[in-house]
């Protein structure tokens, strides 16, 4: 049988795809989120459909003093952990409550890295593992529309990227993926571009085929690497002037 894959913030649209991806390769998983109930219908039609085992865990990603207890709880230490947790609610409501805005900053990069560090101190010391982190574009440069989320997942993207450096000569690899717009629950209302718009689907796919070519930082669709890229580059004076 395959190594174990646990996905955190498995309820999630991109959670539920990325799933059914590895469990379709034979993967057993792990499902993990804050509201478990909401997992036994997924862990019920994986088992059927895939006829891999399937383990449901509460996680509080904003809980950080329970992250250790999570762990040791597990039926196994993974091989493979993918952190989908996202928060991303209204910008204007952010500016304006400070108790929301520190919600996004915390489920954006506070937990995910706690927790992430945890499992990249227990792989090191095991010898080998993968971490996943879904970042985002939003964190490559700070925009009016979404500074507060954009800010968090910034720090998510820096702290993965000191992750691998941390990691380079040991066996644990770290992935950071940056999907863009992605059609979910999150964007519902939203009008979003078709062509820079991913679907759930791809980004899982985008993931499993990352991971067999050991690639470190992904865009779910290329395209944005030429996006952002124009986007960093704007002079501070002409980017003060743009609406974006």
């Amino acid at each position: 049988m395959k190594a174990p894959v646990l996905i955190l913030g498995a309820t999630s649209d991109i959670g539920r795809a990325i799933a059914h991806q590895f469990a379709a390769q034979g993967h057993p998983l792990q499902l993990a989120a804050r509201q478990v109930n909401r997992l036994e219908p997924d862990k019920a039609d994986l088992e059927s459909r895939y006829g891999v085992p399937v383990s449901i865990h509460e996680f509080d990603v904003l809980a950080v003093e329970t992250h250790a207890a999570f762990v040791q709880q597990l039926p196994e230490l993974p091989a493979v952990v993918i952190c989908v947790v996202g928060f991303m609610p209204d910008q204007k409501a952010c500016e304006q409550e400070c108790s929301l805005a520190l919600e996004v900053m915390r489920t954006n990069y506070e937990g995910p890295a706690l927790i992430l560090n945890l499992f990249a101190n227990l792989f090191e010391k095991r010898g080998w593992g993968t971490l996943v982190g879904i970042s985002s574009v939003a964190g490559e440069r700070g925009r009016a529309s979404n500074y507060f989320y954009g800010s968090a997942k910034a720090g998510l993207t820096a702290f993965l990227s000191g992750l691998r450096h941390r990691l380079a000569k040991s066996r644990v690899r770290v992935l950071t993926v940056l999907p863009g717009y992605v059609n979910t629950r999150m964007t519902e209302g939203m009008k979003l571009p078709p062509l820079l718009t991913a679907q759930p689907k791809e980004v899982a796919q985008a993931i499993c085929t990352a991971l067999k070519k050991k690639k470190d930082v992904i865009y779910v669709r290329p395209i944005w690497r030429w996006i952002m890229a124009v986007i960093r580059s704007i002079p501070e004076p002409l980017f003060k002037r743009l609406s974006l």
